[in-house]
């Protein structure tokens, strides 16, 4: 079955450690609502930098990957909708870039 990336954009810190669990919980949840889809449930990431020819950018450019997640899915399409329960697409604080891992 194909693998994809979910490369997560945007989000937001928890202002309190209630509502850090609570954003935990709602992860979670959509994680269990995948079930055996999640291959790597991933991490958030730190800042980023990016390297081109010539320069290194250390402010992770215009849209900064937030973290990252592997699944699989029979098709992109049924990523996608995968992808539409995070919960931080569902409250509108980031997205998610889905893109199918090419095996080599």
């Amino acid at each position: 079955m194909p693998k994809f990336l979910y490369a997560y954009h945007g989000g937001k810190q928890p202002e309190s450690p209630e509502e850090g669990a609570k954003a935990m919980e709602a992860w979670s949840e959509w994680f269990d609502k995948m079930g055996d889809a999640v291959v790597d449930a991933g991490n958030p990431v730190g800042a980023s930098w990016t390297v081109k020819k010539g320069t290194v950018e250390q402010t992770g450019g215009a849209n900064p990957v937030s973290g990252y997640s592997i699944i699989q899915a029979p098709d992109m399409v049924t990523a996608v909708n995968y992808a539409k329960g995070c919960p931080m697409v569902t409250d509108g604080s980031g997205s998610i870039e889905v893109a199918e891992i090419i095996p080599m």
